[in-house]
């Protein structure tokens, strides 16, 4: 992954999205393949609304990625593989895909054990809400050209 255009946690300035970094290093710490983080860049920002961060990990056994995504915000945190999410904005298009198929699966009234994890109750009211916060993703993050976009850094 090339991070030349990413900020390293270790240099951000700003203590709302360093906030953010610490909520998103906790977060993948927080899972028991993780053996440490090995380093963290930020991609992009805005305070208090979203972030996405790419870190480097050291996992506990062979097989398990090394590099992640991790989105943090006013949303349900998650971490995603990098296979298909080259840039921050498709990470945070996959991030909208897998959401929405948990918001579907609450939906249909299936089990969302075989989604995405949401630490949200998986009610109809949080479907609907995670369901508006992926539309404005996708309108207002994704399907634009990124050096249009404010940025918290």
């Amino acid at each position: 992954m090339d991070t030349s255009e990413m900020i390293p946690v270790a240099d951000l300035k700003s203590p709302g999205v360093i906030e953010m970094a610490n909520r998103a290093e906790r977060f993948l710490a927080g899972h028991r393949w993780c053996k440490r983080i090995v380093a963290g860049w930020l991609a992009w920002a805005l305070v208090d609304k979203a972030a996405v961060f790419f870190f480097r990990l050291e996992p506990v056994r062979d097989g398990i990625d090394t590099e992640l995504w991790v989105i943090v915000g006013d949303l349900p945190p998650a971490y995603l593989v990098c296979d298909n999410a080259h840039t921050w904005q498709k990470a945070l298009d996959a991030y909208a895909v897998e959401m929405m198929d948990w918001v579907q699966a609450v939906r249909d009234g299936r089990g969302v054990e075989a989604v995405i994890p949401v630490n949200a109750p998986s009610t109809e009211e949080y479907a609907d809400m995670l369901q508006r916060r992926c539309n404005l993703i996708w309108k207002l993050f994704v399907d634009v050209d990124p050096s249009t976009l404010p940025t918290d850094k």
